[in-house]
């Protein structure tokens, strides 16, 4: 096998989009900072146990997973960042009110999530503590909007969710496999659904199918909901949820972003199984699987010793920088090389204005690269000067 060859769906990347994605991580932190939030940098490993919350076995499916030789114990390499987000928010910062923190680093998965997907995603996201309001869930969701924006987007679907409803219904009969339905539901498989539920109660097995259909757009009010109260049981958790999407539907944050087509999709489960309440995913043209993910997890703290209401969401930043147009060249000046101290000054004048020099290597011509050197410094007259190309 040859020593270049990477593993599969791993990838180097290269100048002009390395470019692109951290152009764009730079605008995406200096937005979130300017809402307030602190940036952290969790570790790339960490004991297995703290990395996987939720009751789903998806987290653990795509950890890497190895052997600590210092302690013995087994680590994870983590392939989602919220869980140690959370145990920051919990465990170390320990605070009584509001936080508010961001993060962006790489994070790794057994298999690729889908078709073209990498198995080393860049996750850039941002996270809400200590607020149980739904006041939190907007921001969150403004901050979305705000990211895919800046990534220079014109259109986005934002489908909601809320994941108190299927674990109400499942309540009603423990015996159903409930890995099984989630994953149904995921694919909208109905006939494979009425399979798995063949023994189920008729009023659960009905309800669970017509999660199935209960979805489709908002525009002003939304008959997915009216429908959701008319075909599922009347349990308080149900109300509640339903309650809450009507009041996020309800909220006027979305006349302030006519580009955003609000949907509802009762049956978008998609995620790791540590959400506890509005879900939220963002699809923007081109891209068949979400760009971006997020929701309520109010119980994933509890299990580092300290339950907080969290709200957040995260985003795959080289899949977003992939949506921009093709960066142009970007402009540089050409200088000869030289020990003149004068030319070495006047150089890293310009550097510390902004410019980008480059210096020419003896021997070489003009180099093949993402710059284009349109001036250059030249010797005129005793003294270095710049001139166009």
């Amino acid at each position: 096998m040859p020593r270049w060859l990477l593993p599969e769906s791993i990838s180097d990347v290269l100048p002009s989009e390395a470019r692109a994605i951290e152009e764009l991580r730079r605008r995406l932190l200096d937005l979130y900072r300017s809402h307030g939030y602190e940036l952290v940098m969790p570790p790339l490993l960490e004991y297995l146990d703290s990395l996987l919350v939720g009751s789903g076995t998806d987290l653990n499916l795509r950890t890497f997973k190895l052997v600590d030789q210092l302690s013995g114990r087994t680590l994870g390499v983590r392939a989602d960042m919220t869980p140690q987000v959370a145990r920051i928010d919990a465990h170390l910062l320990n605070r009584d009110g509001v936080a508010r923190l961001c993060y962006a680093g790489s994070v790794l998965h057994t298999r690729p999530a889908g078709l073209l997907a990498t198995r080393e995603p860049l996750q850039i996201g941002a996270e809400i503590y200590g607020h149980a309001g739904i006041e939190a869930d907007l921001e969150a969701m403004d901050l979305v909007i705000g990211s895919l924006a800046a990534a220079g987007v014109a259109h986005v679907r934002l489908d909601l969710c809320h994941v108190g409803v299927v674990p109400a219904l499942l309540a009603l009969e423990p015996s159903i496999d409930e890995d099984e339905v989630y994953a149904r539901l995921q694919s909208k498989d109905v006939p494979g659904l009425r399979e798995s539920l063949a023994r189920a109660p008729e009023a659960v097995r009905d309800a669970l199918l017509a999660l199935a259909g209960l979805y489709g757009p908002v525009d002003g009010a939304s008959p997915v909901l009216a429908r959701a109260r008319a075909e599922l049981p009347e349990l308080p958790a149900i109300t509640a949820a339903l309650d809450e999407l009507e009041r996020l539907v309800a909220s006027p944050l979305w006349r302030r972003h006519p580009e955003v087509e609000l949907s509802i999709d009762l049956a978008d489960l998609r995620g790791y199984r540590y959400h506890s309440g509005l879900t939220f995913a963002a699809y923007v043209d081109a891209i068949p699987n979400a760009v971006a993910r997020g929701g309520r997890y109010d119980d994933i703290g509890r299990v580092f010793g300290r339950a907080r209401p969290a709200t957040g969401f995260s985003l795959e930043l080289r899949e977003l920088a992939g949506l921009a147009a093709v960066a142009e060249r970007s402009p540089a000046i050409r200088a000869p090389w030289s020990d003149d101290e004068a030319l070495a000054r006047e150089i890293a004048k310009l550097r510390a204005q902004g410019e980008i020099v480059i210096r020419a290597l003896p021997g070489h011509g003009e180099e093949q690269q993402e710059f284009e050197c349109d001036r250059e410094l030249v010797f005129e007259q005793g003294a270095w000067r710049l001139r166009a190309r």
